[in-house]
């Protein structure tokens, strides 16, 4: 076969040219990789002023503070009132015809509260009074006959019979005369009892007396809490019980944000068997944010103590578990895990995991993950240096 030299000759000068390019490049290459070495030694912090500029957030750092914090217990609980007196009516069969008071009204011992119809009681009571009188004068007449028969007893002119009828009826007399004097002071009671007042002082929770309802024995009329008393009833486990005593400080804290004191007045003596809870009784002062009925939270005081605390913010949860960020001198953050303890305001007690002089990310830590590179606010960064000495 004859073979073409025409077109072999342009073949051949494209692969030597091709080959002469590949040779050039190779020599480029290494000699740059030889150079590679000697210029990353001659700049050392380029790779950390590299870093620097890739900072993943802005954070502000403080550091843990010791303070003087109380040593509380919390517990929930319903208010109550004190002691609440049931009032009605002790007379039956009688229309109520005034109701002077209402719900939320204050009133004081003996004070009126409702009237009931007393014309069928005054009657009777004149009739008693009728009677009495009657008795009195049957008893003036038994003892002038009784005087006269003891008079005569020694003489012989009357039976010694006659003598005993006038005696006995002298007795009989003055018995009557008791019997309708007791019925007077019945009928003046049971007129009495158509004023209904207040048993002591304190302040009308519930009103059922309407004018006009025929009042019945043991119908209850008004609820009275008595003295305005109040009193929280805190619920605490069987195992906390036994650190609470009368008169150890307690806080209520209010719907409001606000707090009212009170005292421990008793702590009950049983635990129910069903929810393994006991009640403990804290008095109240009187004030108006306090109701009857209102379910609440509160603390009970032990004293102070020492507390090593950080804001609120600066501490995470993840996986169940509590963690702060710690910045370290190469302004990467770590994960610590902490133990956690009481909580005042914004600010929460650190038991464990983190020494006074650490400083932690004080906030926008859920952005963050361990080892990630922060620049610190208000201070220089740690790669900052570096990067200065690198411009210079």
């Amino acid at each position: 076969m004859k073979i073409n030299k025409s077109k072999i000759r342009p073949l051949l000068v494209v692969a030597v040219i091709a080959l002469g390019g590949g040779l050039a490049m190779w020599y480029v290459a290494s000699r740059g990789n030889a150079s590679a070495p000697a210029e990353a030694a001659s700049r050392p912090d380029a790779a950390a002023s590299a870093a620097g500029a890739k900072a993943a957030l802005s954070v502000r750092v403080v550091t843990p503070s010791r303070a003087e914090w109380a040593q509380t217990l919390a517990a929930n609980g319903s208010i109550a009132a004190w002691e609440e007196a049931v009032i009605g009516a002790e007379t039956a069969g009688l229309r109520l015809t005034e109701v002077q008071v209402n719900v939320g009204d204050r009133v004081r011992r003996g004070q009126l509260l409702a009237r009931l119809s007393s014309d069928t009681v005054q009657a009777a009571l004149g009739q008693t009074r009728a009677a009495l009188a009657e008795a009195q004068a049957t008893l003036a007449e038994a003892r002038a006959n009784a005087e006269r028969a003891r008079q005569l007893q020694t003489s012989g002119a009357i039976s010694e019979q006659q003598i005993n009828q006038y005696l006995t009826a002298e007795q009989t007399a003055r018995a009557r005369l008791e019997a309708q004097r007791a019925a007077l002071r019945a009928e003046e009671l049971r007129l009495s009892q158509t004023r209904i007042v207040a048993p002591d002082d304190g302040v009308i929770s519930a009103r059922q007396a309407a004018v006009g309802s025929i009042a019945q024995p043991g119908q209850e009329l008004f609820r009275l809490i008595r003295r305005g008393r109040l009193e929280w009833r805190a619920e605490v486990t069987e195992a906390e019980l036994a650190r609470l005593r009368p008169g150890l400080a307690a806080t209520l804290l209010m719907p409001d944000g606000t707090g009212v004191k009170g005292s421990v007045r008793m702590v009950a003596p049983t635990i129910d068997p069903q929810t393994r809870y006991g009640l403990v009784y804290v008095d109240l002062p009187a004030d108006p944010r306090v109701r009857a009925g209102m379910f609440a939270r509160g603390e009970f005081e032990f004293g102070r103590s020492t507390a090593l605390s950080l804001p609120q913010s600066a501490v995470l949860l993840r996986d169940g578990f509590q963690y702060v960020l710690r910045v370290q001198p190469d302004a990467r953050v770590a994960l610590t895990k902490v133990s956690t303890g009481r909580r005042t305001g914004d600010r929460i007690e650190v038991l464990a995991g983190l020494s006074p002089d650490v400083r932690v990310v004080a906030s926008g830590g859920a952005f963050l993950s361990d080892g990630d590179l922060v620049r610190v606010v208000g201070e220089p960064t740690a790669a900052a240096p570096a990067a200065a000495a690198a411009s210079r």
